[in-house]
């Protein structure tokens, strides 16, 4: 019986959860897609600590984040998922709408519950909250880059302030101070409210995770980032909580996110590794024709080298992303996904895929179902092992833009034995 169930709101921030759980001991396994607990072939997860259930609906209409996740927190009810935790992106990437307050008020709803917390501090990612601020290493969110992202520009910086927007909910915090007085003092500033309510928490460290993590022990919903994972320790550690199957095969990364973290990461790679920019403009012209000579492209690289790894993406620099027709995401996501298809038909068994929603395209094109979280390459980010539809043994890295260092996708490869 599972001690967690999470409900991520996209896929590479449910392997960026996994990733945490999996360092604090417990197995760890992600199932892709709200799971029908009515339906006789409901993943089994009796040999697991922790599921987490990957959903799309960061963007998605808030009725649909808020159906999606409530079937997951039935699914996961029905396998006895002792406690619930509801992740978001660590940069709380929302909309004045949602849909991070209306999902966290139809799970608590939904439960019953009056009190939980809200956590999207990630000091290792160098995401942290102080006086209910977020920061993006030592820049204010609002003035990060996730100022300019596509889809949720973040021009706030007030945790408390952005979800009070969101939520039917009363909205407090708990201070810095607060959390440094200790868990008994965390614990009991919660318990003074007689309201519904959701508290920020600040967090800089992963000593102020830990207290929080103890503070909490006792409320059936958390919700965060990932950091708050690295709160937990499970007292049964498993120490081989990490081992996966690997797959021998070519190797290839797939990077459709535009992040100033991941434009690096390609400058870096393209150094030393075959690549091809996506041509849109081919694309749209002829989809099916582009996509197969990219292949062709790729065969010609695994011949002359069965250990190359070419890499594909689609941004060079934010001039990329602008005044560009609509569509133009879908598209990207469209490609990168039949392209995996592709080199997997040719015999690759290695991917990273770079980007929240890519990752989710990629995913979903190749059939995995589940994933089993292994070897952690960075901060939020491992290696996993699945299988497709056709039953294909695969390892994947599905990276958030901003995770990793630089040298990640050529580094990577080796800690996957």
């Amino acid at each position: 019986m599972p001690l967690w169930g999470c409900i991520a709101d996209d896929f590479t921030g449910a392997t960026d959860l996994a990733t945490n759980f999996v360092s604090q001991g417990f197995r760890t396994t992600v199932i892709f897609g709200a799971p029908d607990p009515a339906r006789s072939d409901t993943p089994d997860a009796s040999d697991v600590d922790v599921v987490v259930v990957a959903l799309k609906t960061r963007t998605a209409r808030v009725e649909q984040a808020v159906d999606e996740s409530l079937r997951s927190l039935r699914y996961l009810e029905s396998i006895g998922a002792e406690r619930i935790y509801v992740k978001y992106c660590s940069t709380f990437d929302s909309t004045p709408a949602g849909n991070i307050g209306p999902v966290v008020d139809a799970v608590m709803a939904e439960l019953g519950e009056a009190i939980t917390v809200v956590v999207p501090s990630f000091p290792k990612a160098a995401r942290t909250v102080y006086q209910g601020h977020l920061f993006v290493g030592s820049d204010l969110l609002s003035e990060s880059s996730m100022r300019n992202h596509p889809l949720t520009p973040m021009l706030d910086s007030s945790v408390p302030r952005l979800l009070s927007a969101q939520t039917v909910n009363k909205v407090g915090l708990v201070p810095l101070d607060v959390v440094r007085a200790g868990s008994v003092a965390v614990r009991d500033r919660v318990a003074q409210s007689d309201e519904r309510t959701l508290f920020v928490v600040d967090a800089i460290t992963e000593l102020d995770l830990a207290t929080i993590a103890e503070a909490t022990s006792g409320l059936r919903v958390v919700t965060g980032g990932s950091g708050l994972a690295m709160g937990y320790l499970h007292d049964a550690g498993s120490a081989d909580a990490r081992d996966i199957p690997t797959a021998g095969g070519y190797r290839a990364t797939l990077c459709g996110s535009a992040s100033q973290q991941t434009r690096a990461q390609v400058a870096h790679a393209k150094l030393t590794v075959p690549w091809r920019k996506l041509d849109l403009p081919a694309l749209r012209a002829g989809f099916e024709a582009e996509v197969a000579s990219l292949l062709d492209w790729a065969t010609g690289v695994y011949e002359a080298q069965a250990d190359a790894t070419p890499l594909f993406y689609s941004v060079d620099s934010l001039a990329d992303t602008q005044n560009v027709p609509a569509g133009t995401s879908e598209l990207v996501e469209q490609a990168l996904a039949a392209i995996a298809a592709g080199l997997v038909r040719l015999g690759a068994r290695r991917l990273i895929v770079a980007g929240g929603e890519t990752s989710g395209r990629v995913v979903s094109e190749l059939g995995i179902e589940r994933i089993t979280i292994g070897t952690a390459i960075a901060p939020g980010v491992a290696w996993s092992a699945g299988s497709t539809a056709d039953g294909v043994a695969v390892n994947v890295a599905l990276k958030s833009g901003n995770f990793g260092a630089e040298d990640m996708f050529t580094s990577a490869w080796s800690l996957l034995a």
